[in-house]
């Protein structure tokens, strides 16, 4: 129950008064009272008194005092009828005790009821009077101040506050104090209040079984309301406490007592008003909350849904009070309903009051009646006289209510608790010693023990703290039909249940607020749906958030998410951000528009080229197909054929085969098409080259060497593109950079090197055949090959040359696009150039004919022995690496290839070798395996991937000699190969031996991705996949409690495959990877002193390293050198248990490092095999016998090593400890011996087949002389047998072995040496829970802290200290350690690379620094300095008949036009701002159409002036030089209108593309109306093509007057660079749009100026002699 004040400050003045009063010591010699004495309201004398403290009355009057005299006592206001229920019912069972005969017999108990008015300072007063009486002198002279206590236990207070006072004061005495109502927790405190009780559950119960009930009902944004006393603020603080715990926000608390002002109550109804909860939780006393209530009536509050305590929720009082609607539908809890025998009855039989004689009768009289007795002062008039004879029966106001019930029933179990310790003092049986007085304490020590049951059967005791035990019933406030209210239970709490059972609500209809019958809602934020966040709205509470959609990419699938979950890289968020959906896949298809049209383009070219080779071989006899050398031209035409054909291989989805096949076909093809037209070229050279009569220059280059030279070219491009398909090759690779929301399946050049350098070799050759054709230009025009060879190189280069910078900046499909155009373009360029003027004669000029011819050849090559054999009936093939380290060759091809030698020896491949023969030799030797069999075997030794490769294919032929086109022998190939060490080789040719099914086991081969069946089918392994040891590792680093470590992998399959399963699976088990690091011992040092560097300074202090032992020790050798320690290593199989570790100098630095490797086992007979090797068992080997010289340090007959010694011959391996002969740990060694006994066991089951119950078809068995490898496979699949030493070999579905695993810890031995400690085991077979033992280490890590630049993401299912520290996407940033939300920059913006703060994005635009833009500059002004240049020779030769020949008005006019074509393009570099853009495009459309009429202006005038057929013809009257001015000015004007038009409907503008890129701002010039830019481009391509064709019909003007022909080949090259444009320019982002358009801009400026001025240049200045009329005007004859 709620304190009922607080403290005031003369409240505390009077305690310590009374407290000086009554501890010390006096002054003078005798005792006395200070102060007023206090008499009790109601008093009876007994043997044993027991003091009783009630308020009486609620209230009192506030007094100023001045001090100047003795304060007035306490003035008592607002009767209070529920202390006079408490007293009677204290009465009550004090008359029912003395009235027993079984409790207390013979002792009469009395009592002293006092009245505290609600106020502390009387509670205490009144206290001190029980305790020490009323007398005015207590004790005489030399006698101390102390006398024994006038109670033996008091009963009270109500309320908690006045407890806390009073159980203060009297706690030194020892005094009993116990409550039936007040429910602070803090009285809990027996440090405090030692002598407190009570009979009601303490409010630490109760809070927190409301906080319990609130969350019941989903309302978790609730205001909260306290009785500023100890009894709120306390309950609340508790109830505050619990509820955050159970994930429910209080948005406002406030406090309230019964005399605040008026203004406190204002602002408490405008919180209220201005809330967002619908709920209120009230910790009020009843006073209180009457106050509260009165001033919410006023202002009409409702609708709000009330949770109270057992203050007010059952009181009637506050039921039936005005405006007790407000609290309509509240619910609460109550202490549970009692009953007592005859107490009500009692309650109201006020005769005791009555005949108390006491003035606070009369007070209760006369408000109970409403009436006055005569001798009472002040009575009105108007009020009837009481008589003291009215009848309680017919009333019913709060003292007449018996709803409190519960409440009189603690004060009856209090003072029969009194009663019980009494009982048990005094040891009473038929009677009492009603002549002892118990001491206080006594009485306290022997309450706290008493258990006993009221006569209702209630038990009572009390717990350690004095509290009983907590029971509450939920009670709801339900309407009934005439207006009241009716206290419904609807439930129990009750603690001593266990905690999921204590809340139980009944299946009762509820009424809620406003009497709805529908659970209200309180929540502060509505719930956030999938495809949304929370994110917490700052410095409110948990509750309150924002719901913020997931970022693009980024999707929620519940609901309240409090955080998004990226997509795969191969999924987007749908639009609802809910789910992932697979990006749309990008590649150019045959399907869409644009595939389609180049498919029909390629398919077009092909069938134009058949229809020409069909016709060239139906007339290769005619003239002119042998002139044109046939044989180069259906060689031509092949090519071209293959040209078209390739681009197909552009088209359609990338796979790993068409991209390697689309770059090297297209090269390869390219380079033959080029190497016919040069050899061609070089035909037609030598041939009108020869100066002298008779010379045979032609035997230098006859049909052979055109053959060798087409051979020789086309090789120097098949070794390119080899080197690059070794090295490394292009292939698929999935783009996610460019779109979002899209894949582009492309296919990446893998080496960039590789692919100029095809290119690159492409256009030398095209230049080379360029440049030759060119010097054969002179030719006669009846034989113009050169002619047509310069034409279609022109095209070929022209496209080429623009082809790069549109290949560049084409993103996606549109580079695939833009290179399939440039293949056709230039293979239609040299088809229609070369082959069509050709057709056009054959067919339609058959008149016209000449000849030529060649040959070819194919080389042979050598097959390669094995380094160990044996013949044998079946035979095992093995493949070791016996040798390590290989020089790194580049072949020239000029000689055939020799294998690359093998440098260091590897002992440990030469021992699985041994036992590879060691087996097979006692499988023999065993008559029960394969009897009558002899198994026989051929063992290389390679190093090298390619040259392992070869011997797998020697393997698989089983050639023993020389092969030529006539001679090709075979032997049967080996059943099994046995191999190989390592994972990469295996991958080579594990995949090319399964498409000839043959069995390939490995031993030593981990890499997880040789367990797909559909790459490697035949591959199986008796060493388990580096799967299981990830995950194995995964655990162990998980066990071990190692959450942030470093990884390490050799830069092969075994590593990057390794270790990429090592990290999915630590990141399973919540375990971070600060750094992830690729290295390989063939790196340059720079390389490794990077991954040193990493090291160095990361942080986390244990790496995982999936690397070989060559790695670990040059890494370990180096972090020794520079003095890195402190790491604790975790090694993968290939190194934790090699002995060549301790040969590195930094191998202490290893020490302690932990890993998994393969069980040990043991050999029998194998340590003898291996010393009984000796040389003379493998005379053939020359790895034996260096093996042998490297042992002994000697030199073998045979050999060329003169430093060393002659072997003696009587070297023996007994006498050598070795690698080699180390049988002590066979772990991998023991891997070789069970797959040769594998492949053994599965032919052995193969020969005992018997027919009829065959696996194969109709029961079949296989034939045993002729046995296929896929029966073997079969077989081998399902093999399953038990080792000599109890080991169970089989295979599962993948091929692998079963993971088993031991857990070797490497130790510092006395010898300096390390040795591997086994200290546990994994065996994946097993239960999940059974498969990892080791020995118990401790270790308690849970997260670090989130730095900025990352966010908080809680790890499902686990407490809120673990949790992943998630790098904010990009474009989002976190600038606070432990960030839970990652905001998104401002749309210019774009995080940081650490994503710790938010950068401006960077600005692209093509500027005049940057290097494309300095070039493109350049190349502008060299182009205007190179026309000023021609100006300036043709104004100074202006009178010459050349310029004057060539219409020199327009030549001017033409100058100046490309003067300022070239400068244009000025205008496209530089920021763009809108007059740029603007004057970009128009002054470029106008200056091209008024260069572009020039040209046409002087092609008519050429035109009209050389097709006058008759003598003084005037037809150029109507084309003077008025008429050119006329045409040139109507053609310029036409585009000034297009664009006038433009600039006015929907000019160029600024603008910021973000769409591109994510962390770039492109500034690019939109074109405001496409349309109008189209119309400008498109006009200046009609008058283009116009130009062309009349340049076309004026081509067979005189030599000497070639202006047509300069003007076409102008035109030509002008509009191959602008068709060419459009798809660049379409395809291009950003900058790179504007470079390609400069681009275009200045190479048809270069075309037109260098074709049309310079060969005038030429002339003017260098051939004077030809720049008169009469050698311009003439004709030159025909000779043929």
């Amino acid at each position: 129950m709620l304190s009922t004040q607080r403290w005031p400050e003369q409240g505390w003045a009077l305690l310590q008064v009374m407290l000086v009063a009554s501890l010390s010591r006096c002054e003078e010699s005798v005792c006395r009272r200070r102060g007023e004495p206090e008499n009790p309201q109601l008093s009876k004398n007994g043997d044993m008194i027991l003091g009783g403290i009630f308020s009486f009355h609620s209230s009192w009057k506030n007094r100023e005092s001045t001090y100047m005299h003795r304060p007035p006592p306490l003035q008592c206001t607002s009767l209070n009828f529920r202390a006079f229920q408490y007293a009677q019912a204290m009465i009550f069972a004090i008359e029912e005790i003395n009235n027993s005969t079984d409790l207390l017999p013979g002792i009469t108990l009395g009592y002293k009821i006092y009245d505290a008015c609600g106020s502390i300072a009387r509670g205490v007063r009144v206290a001190l009077a029980l305790a020490n009486g009323n007398e005015d002198i207590a004790s005489v002279s030399e006698e101390t101040c102390t006398r024994p206590a006038q109670v033996q236990a008091i009963m009270g207070e109500t309320s908690s506050s006045p407890c806390m006072a009073i159980a203060t004061v009297i706690g030194p005495f020892h005094i009993p104090l116990i409550s039936h109502f007040a429910t602070c927790a803090c009285l809990s405190n027996k440090v405090r209040y030692p002598s407190f009780l009570r009979t009601i559950p303490s409010d630490y119960y109760q809070s927190r079984a409301m906080a319990q009930l609130v969350k019941h009902f989903g309302w978790t944004w609730v205001g909260a309301i306290r009785s500023n006393g100890d009894y709120g603020n306390n309950g609340m603080a508790i109830f505050t406490e619990t509820a955050q715990q159970l994930g429910i926000c209080v948005e406002y608390s406030v406090s309230i007592f019964r005399t605040d002002p008026k203004e406190k109550l204002q602002k408490i109804i405008d919180i209220i008003k201005a809330s967002t909860s619908r709920v209120i939780v009230t910790f009020l006393s009843h006073m209180d909350l009457d106050i509260l209530i009165h001033e919410l009536a006023h202002y009409n509050l409702t609708g709000y849904q009330w949770v109270g305590t057992e203050a007010w929720i059952s009181d009637f009082h506050t039921a039936t009070m005005e405006g007790h609607h407000i609290l309509d539908g509240a619910i609460g809890l109550s202490i549970p309903k009692a009953h007592v025998t005859g107490m009500r009855e009692f309650i109201l039989d006020v005769k005791p009051l009555k005949s108390s004689g006491n003035e606070l009768f009369t007070e209760f009289w006369e408000r109970m009646f409403e009436c006055r007795f005569k001798q009472t002062k002040g009575s009105e008039r108007n009020q009837r006289e009481c008589t003291g004879y009215e009848d309680l029966s017919g009333l019913q106001n709060t003292f007449t209510d018996m709803s409190l019930m519960p409440i009189f029933n603690n004060v009856y179990k209090g003072v029969y608790a009194v009663a019980h310790a009494v009982h048990s003092i005094l040891g009473c049986k038929k009677t009492c010693n009603n002549k002892v007085q118990p001491a206080p304490f006594t009485i306290l020590q022997h309450m706290k023990k008493i258990h006993f049951t009221t006569k209702e059967g209630e038990e009572v005791y009390f717990n350690e703290n004095g509290d009983p035990a907590a029971k509450y019933e939920i009670v709801n406030w339900q309407p009934r039909e005439d207006g009241s209210v009716e206290f419904v239970t609807v439930g129990l709490y009750d603690t001593s249940l266990p905690a999921d059972k204590q809340l139980n609500l009944y299946n009762k209809s509820f009424y809620w607020a406003k009497n709805s019958k529908q659970v209200p809602v309180s929540v502060c934020s509505e719930s956030c749906p999938p495809g949304t966040r929370k994110v917490l709205q700052k410095g409110k509470p948990i509750c309150c958030y924002d719901c913020i959609p997931c970022a693009e990419g980024e999707i929620s699938n519940s609901t309240d998410s409090i955080t998004c979950v990226r997509c795969h890289p191969e999924f987007w968020s749908n639009e609802g951000r809910e789910d992932c959906e697979k990006k749309e896949t990008e590649f150019l298809s045959y399907e869409e528009i644009m595939g389609a049209l180049l498919t029909a383009s390629s398919l077009l070219g092909t069938c134009m080229t058949a229809v020409v080779a069909f016709i060239f071989f139906r007339y290769r006899n005619t003239p002119i197909v042998k002139a044109n050398n046939s044989e180069l031209s259906f060689l031509l035409l092949f090519s071209l054929t293959l040209c078209f054909l390739c681009s197909l291989t552009f088209i359609g989805q990338p796979s790993e085969w068409s991209c390697m096949l689309r770059h090297t076909a297209f090269g390869i093809t390219f380079v033959l098409c080029i190497s016919c037209v040069l050899g061609k070229t070089i035909v037609v050279l030598m041939a009108f080259r020869a100066t002298l009569p008779g010379s045979n220059v032609m035997k230098w280059f006859g049909p052979l060497q055109q053959r060798l030279s087409v051979l020789a070219f086309t090789l120097i491009q098949v070794v390119i593109c080899i080197l690059w398909l070794s090295i490394s090759p292009p292939f698929p690779f999935k783009n996610f950079k460019h779109f979002n929301d899209k894949i582009i399946l492309e296919c990446a050049l893998g080496s960039t090197i590789g692919f100029w350098a095809v290119l690159g070799y492409i256009g030398l050759l095209a230049m080379l055949c360029f440049v030759l054709a060119f010097l054969a230009r002179k030719l006669p025009d009846n034989f113009n090959e050169a002619k047509f060879i310069t034409f279609s190189m022109l095209i070929f280069c022209a496209v080429w040359i623009t082809f790069i910078p549109a290949y560049v900046s084409s993103p996606g499909k549109f580079s695939v696009a833009v290179e399939i155009f440039a293949i056709l373009a230039s293979s239609f360029g040299l088809l229609i150039c070369i082959f069509i003027p050709k057709c056009y004669i054959i067919l339609l000029k058959p008149e016209k004919n000449t000849k030529k011819n060649m040959m070819g050849k194919m080389p042979s090559r050598r097959a390669e022995l094995p380094e160990l054999a044996q013949d044998g009936d079946l035979v095992f093939g093995g493949i070791f690496s016996f040798r390590t380290g290989q020089d790194h060759v580049i072949n020239t091809f000029q000689t055939i290839p020799q294998l690359r030698k093998c440098k260091n020896l590897n002992f440990r491949e030469f021992k699985f070798a041994q036992t590879m023969i060691f087996a097979i030799n006692e499988i023999n030797r065993n008559p029960e395996m394969l009897p009558r069999i002899k198994l026989g075997y051929k063992i290389y030794d390679n190093c090298g991937t390619m040259d392992i490769l070869r011997a797998a294919l020697f393997l698989i032929s089983g050639q023993k000699r020389e092969i030529s086109e006539n001679n090709c022998t075979k032997s049967d190939t080996v059943q099994a190969i046995i191999g190989h060490s390592a994972s990469r080789p295996s991958i080579a040719f594990a995949r090319i031996v399964g498409r000839f099914h043959i069995p390939v086991v490995s031993h030593f081969a981990t890499c997880a991705c040789l367990s797909n069946r559909k790459e490697y089918p035949t591959f199986f392994r008796t060493i388990p996949s580096d799967y299981y040891q990830s995950r194995a590792l995964a655990k162990l680093v998980k066990r071990l409690g190692w959450t942030w470590m470093g990884a390490i992998a050799v830069d092969n399959e075994y590593g990057l495959n390794g270790i990429a399963a090592f990290i999915q699976a630590a990141q399973e088990y919540g375990v971070c990877i600060e750094y992830s690091e690729a290295f390989s011992q063939s790196w340059p040092a720079h390389k490794l002193q990077r991954t040193i560097e990493i090291i160095k300074h990361s942080t986390s202090k244990v790496i995982m390293a999936f690397m070989s032992h060559r790695e670990i020790k040059v890494l370990a050798t180096e972090l020794y050198k520079q003095r890195i320690t402190g790491v604790q290593w975790v090694g993968s199989d290939a190194w934790i248990t090699d002995h060549s570790l301790t040969d590195s100098e930094g191998h202490s630095i290893l020490v302690g490092s932990i890993g998994f490797t393969v069980s040990r086992a043991q050999i029998p007979g194998l340590e003898e095999h291996l010393r009984e090797v000796h040389p003379s068992q493998f005379p053939d080997s020359q790895f034996v016998r260096d093996f042998w010289e490297d042992v002994f340090d000697c030199s073998l007959n045979g050999t060329a090593n003169m430093q060393r010694k002659p072997c003696t011959g009587i070297e023996s391996l007994h006498d050598v400890e070795s690698q080699f002969t180390d049988v002590s740990e066979l772990r991998f060694t023991n891997n070789v011996y069970k797959s040769v006994y594998a492949v053994a066991h599965a032919l052995h089951n193969l020969f005992k087949c018997e027919d009829g119950q065959g696996p194969f078809s109709n029961g079949s068995c296989a034939d045993t002389k002729h046995i296929n490898p896929w029966q073997v496979l079969h077989y081998l699949q399902n093999v399953n047998f038990t080792t000599k030493e109890g080991d169970v070999v089989y295979f599962d579905s993948n091929g692998d072995s079963p993971a088993r695993y031991e857990l070797v810890n490497l130790q510092q031995t006395n010898k300096g040496t390390m040795e591997g400690v086994t200290v546990g085991i994994y065996d994946s077979s097993l239960a999940e829970s059974q498969q990892f033992i080791m020995n118990n280490i401790s270790v308690s890590v849970c997260s670090q802290s989130c730095r900025p630049g990352n966010r908080k993401v809680l790890q499902k299912g686990k407490p809120v200290c673990c949790y992943d520290c998630v790098p904010c996407p990009a474009g989002e940033i976190s600038n606070t350690t432990d960030s839970i939300l990652c905001m998104k920059c401002p749309l210019e913006y774009w995080s940081s690379k650490y994503r710790d703060a938010c950068i401006p994005k960077e600005i692209e635009f093509l500027a005049f620094d940057e290097f494309m833009g300095t070039l493109l500059v350049l190349f502008s002004l060299l182009g205007v300095f190179l026309t000023m240049i021609t100006t300036l020779v043709f104004y100074c030769h202006k009178e010459t008949p050349l310029v004057r020949a060539n219409n020199s008005e327009l030549s001017f006019l033409l100058l100046f036009s490309l003067t300022l074509c070239f400068l244009c393009s000025l205008t496209f570099v530089g920021r763009p701002s809108e007059w740029s853009c603007m004057l970009r495009h128009t002054a470029f459309g106008i200056t091209f159409v008024l260069c572009i009429s020039c040209v046409l202006g002087k092609t008519i005038v050429v035109l009209m002036a050389f097709r006058a057929t008759l003598p003084g013809s005037n037809v150029m009257k109507w084309f003077g030089p008025l008429q050119q001015r006329l045409s040139v000015l109507a053609f310029t004007l036409i585009q000034v209108v297009i664009c006038i038009l433009w600039l006015t409907i929907s000019p160029p503008f600024p603008f910021k593309n973000f769409k591109h890129f994510n962390d770039k701002i492109i500034l690019e010039c939109a074109l405001g109306s496409t349309i109008g830019f189209w119309a400008v481009l498109g006009y200046i391509g009609l008058l283009a093509m116009l130009c062309f064709i009349l340049a076309f019909l004026a081509r067979k003007l005189p030599d000497n007057f070639n202006e047509a022909k300069f003007i076409t080949f102008s035109m030509l090259i002008f509009c191959a660079v602008w068709i060419t444009f459009i798809p660049a320019y379409v395809s291009s982002p950003g900058k790179f749009t504007v470079a390609v358009e400069i681009f275009a801009i200045l190479a048809s400026s270069y075309g037109l100026l260098f074709c049309i001025f310079f060969p005038k240049c030429y002339i003017i200045l260098f051939k004077p002699e030809k720049n008169t009329k009469k050698h311009i005007m003439g004709k030159t004859s025909n000779n043929f």
